[in-house]
């Protein structure tokens, strides 16, 4: 298997500094299934190449246990094109080889590190199921230039027509931490197979290595589905999880994707946010809590292993996302105290449900984004008029953070389900606006680092009812 990575930015052979590998030097790296090379075809000011080839051992892919070939006859397990054209074998070897460079992180050049760079990537042969269009779909919405060739049975005999490999080149200004981790996901994902057996942790690699840019691609759900080989509940719930995942996932997360040892990781920007909401709550002296919009309940999980917390409420319109949250919570295993203090409701939150009055607060943790601006006054009107709570506790995007995300295209909002997005002046303009008219004060509180030109990434109003 080979992959080339090439680049014709200022200084080129620089790359080397990204990638965390010497130009000068050929250096080779045991994999599980053979060997994998790392050389420099050129290096110059000019252009820079590095090659990634993968020399596969099938004595052990058949040691390991790989169903590579399994079906035939005997032989075939040693003899096969699959194991030979870029695969699963491929992604775990570029997780291996440049695992710190899928991180973002060099510290000896961190601005080439973080910026886009003109980028070309070259496949000779790699197994595609569903025909080219699917390469468009992967690739295309990522930034890239995709061109393909599909490569014949064999170039002897023209008459027996096109195999189901391409020949795939990918062009575009990408950060080499996004093309590397791209690769590590749909290399799989073009193949629909793995040559190892799908854990319940492959979920979480997925979501870490794709964190930057999966929730928001169009093909999510295809990717979700192939990556872990169609395994009906390890899909539902990478696609759930995905669906509440509104924040670019910190680069240093990615380690955990292609490391076989657990890394000490900063505080994402989602755990901030929880953080920062139960502080708020204890501010307000909550002791009964509706979760409204909880999603897996991310949020629940720490109200609920809390004893001050009498009654928690977690209420979502959608079905599934109970489903993930009662799976996720744990409610088989939860201790009798906790699940008394539990609660999970299917409901709107642009309808009146009287099952949410009589709380001590309400939180709306990145929801408000998801509603039609024309439905804003109907959620209004059930949460501060309706329901009134003593407190209500919004956090919402501020747009004007996102030109900190580089990965981030100018003009496009967090989440493909995001209806808007709102800048600071925008939230306290609807924030004020509520509580006077509903009898509420409110303060504003900055979630994650309040950068000075650009404000925090996630904003959040605590209001507290004063009539």
């Amino acid at each position: 298997m080979l992959l080339t990575l090439s680049t014709t930015m200022p200084s080129a052979a620089d790359l080397g500094f990204v990638l965390h590998k010497h130009p000068d030097r050929a250096q080779a790296f045991e994999v599980a299934v053979g060997t994998a090379h790392v050389v420099w075809p050129e290096a110059t000011d000019e252009r820079a190449t590095v090659a990634l080839l993968l020399e596969v051992d099938p004595v052990a892919l058949v040691r390991g246990g790989s169903k590579v070939g399994a079906d035939g006859f005997s032989l075939a397990q040693y003899v096969n094109d699959r194991p030979y054209a870029a695969s699963s074998m491929l992604a775990v070897a570029l997780g291996k080889v440049f695992r710190t460079a899928m991180t973002g992180r060099c510290d000896a050049r961190p601005e080439l590190a973080a910026s886009p760079l003109p980028l070309s990537v070259h496949l000779p042969a790699v197994p595609c199921r569903g025909g080219v269009e699917v390469v468009e779909r992967l690739f295309g919405p990522l930034g890239w230039t995709v061109e393909t060739a599909v490569l014949p049975l064999d170039p002897e005999l023209p008459a027996w027509g096109e195999s189901r490999y391409v020949d795939l080149r990918l062009t575009g200004e990408v950060r080499v931490a996004d093309a590397l981790t791209q690769l590590y996901v749909l290399l799989p994902v073009l193949d629909d197979s793995k040559h190892y057996w799908v854990s319940t942790d492959e979920v979480d690699k997925l979501l870490r290595a794709g964190g930057t840019w999966l929730s928001g691609h169009p093909e999510r759900e295809l990717i979700t589905r192939r990556y872990l080989r169609h395994r009906r509940a390890l899909v539902q719930d990478a696609v759930g999880r995905l669906a509440s995942l509104d924040d670019v996932a910190p680069d240093d997360d990615v380690a955990d994707a292609v490391a076989d040892e657990p890394e000490e990781r900063p505080t994402t920007l989602a755990q901030l946010r929880v953080l920062a909401v139960l502080a708020a709550l204890r501010a307000e002296g909550a002791s009964t809590v509706v979760d409204l919009g909880c999603g897996e309940g991310a949020l629940l999980r720490e109200l609920v292993r809390d004893p001050s917390y009498a009654k928690v409420v977690g209420v979502d319109v959608s079905h599934r996302a109970l489903e993930l949250a009662e799976r996720r919570l744990g409610l088989e295993r939860m201790p009798d105290t906790q699940r008394a203090r539990l609660q999970l409701l299917q409901s709107s939150a642009t309808y009146r449900d009287d099952r949410l009055a009589g709380h001590d607060a309400v939180v709306l943790m990145e929801v408000v984004e998801h509603v039609d601006l024309p439905r804003l006054p109907a959620l209004e009107r059930t949460v501060f008029g309706a329901a009134r709570p003593v407190s209500v506790v919004v956090t919402t995007p501020n747009v004007e953070h996102n030109v900190r995300y580089p990965h981030l295209p100018a003009g496009t909002m967090r989440h493909r389900d995001h209806r808007f997005e709102w800048t600071r002046k925008e939230f306290r303009a609807w924030a004020d606006g509520v509580a006077a008219a509903h009898g509420y004060g409110v303060r504003y509180l900055p979630v994650g680092d309040d950068d000075p030109e650009v404000g925090p990434p996630t904003q959040m109003a605590v209001f507290r009812r004063t009539a």
